[in-house]
């Protein structure tokens, strides 16, 4: 049983530390919000005033934060000087590259092993522990996180070095966000044409059009009964969050000089869905905004 610190219990941190409490660990927890701090006690964690006062005498950290900015505050103000040489530390949130190797030399510094290891599967996956972990840092940091990240997921790859792990999330769910608008438009040409929806399935489901975005979490209602659009759009995994992510990859790309013309073109559509009022509704939801809804 790993002494854990846990800062950051949201949508998608909650869970986590739940199932790590679940584990049998001592999970430590900090977050702003009472209403998520209570309820990671509830699931058996043990509440803490702040998040300097979460990582003292831990042996690991985990982090869930917003974005790059709140990673490298809470690791340079609260984590990094308050906690002993040695402890691993795994951030979980989705930030940008620059950010997450920022933090890991400042860790590496000061003598922690550090890895970036954010996250797939949505509040469904954090829920089940099932969540797959795109993990860059050292080999050995990777080792030692394995068995805790097993805890939390199903899937766990080493990317590289630090920073990989962000990279690779931002690359997938690029291609996430652009599958799912080519998906939605496909059912809605169909709709015009006068194609059932069903029979567009069946078709592309079984031959060239075949793609998650289709077959796991189909768009619109019916074929696919498990996804999103049978529950009015209610968030596995949020509009707003996907459009993070894409401008997250158009900075990277923009950083590195890549061409991403449909990554672009897919983070102005979702940008124009969310600036509509609909950021709280799943991603797949855009279906309704081409739709001319």
């Amino acid at each position: 049983m790993a002494k854990i610190a846990f800062i950051g219990l949201g949508n998608m941190g909650g869970p986590m530390a739940a199932n790590l409490a679940k584990a049998q660990h001592h999970v430590t927890a900090f977050d702003l919000s009472d209403a998520a701090l209570n309820t990671a006690v509830e699931k058996g964690a043990h509440k803490a005033a702040s998040a300097a006062e979460a990582v003292k005498g831990a042996e690991i950290v985990v982090t869930m934060l917003p974005a790059g900015k709140h990673v490298r505050e809470v690791y340079e103000k609260d984590v990094l000087p308050n906690v002993a040489k040695g402890t691993l530390l795994i951030d979980c949130s989705t930030i940008d590259v620059d950010s997450a190797r920022h933090v890991a030399a400042l860790a590496d510094k000061a003598g922690m092993e550090m890895i970036d290891a954010p996250v797939s599967g949505g509040v469904g996956g954090a829920t089940a522990g099932t969540l797959t972990f795109m993990v860059g840092g050292k080999d050995g940091a990777f080792a030692k996180a394995k068995a805790v990240l097993e805890k939390m997921g199903k899937n766990i790859v080493h990317a590289g070095g630090s920073g990989n792990g962000q990279a690779a999330k931002i690359c997938n769910n690029m291609v996430l966000g652009v599958s799912m608008i080519a998906v939605s438009e496909a059912f809605m040409l169909a709709k015009r044409l006068g194609l059932d929806a069903q029979k567009l399935f069946d078709v592309a489901s079984t031959s060239s059009g075949q793609c998650w975005s289709l077959t796991n979490y189909c768009p619109v209602p019916g074929p696919v009964p498990t996804s999103p659009a049978n529950r009015d759009y209610q968030a596995g995994f949020t509009a707003a969050m996907m459009l993070k992510d894409l401008v997250l990859a158009q900075q990277a790309a923009n950083a590195a000089g890549a061409s991403t013309p449909l990554g672009a073109e897919a983070a102005q559509l979702f940008n124009l869905f969310v600036n509509s009022g609909h950021g709280g509704k799943d991603f797949s939801g855009i279906v309704q905004m081409l739709d001319g809804k």
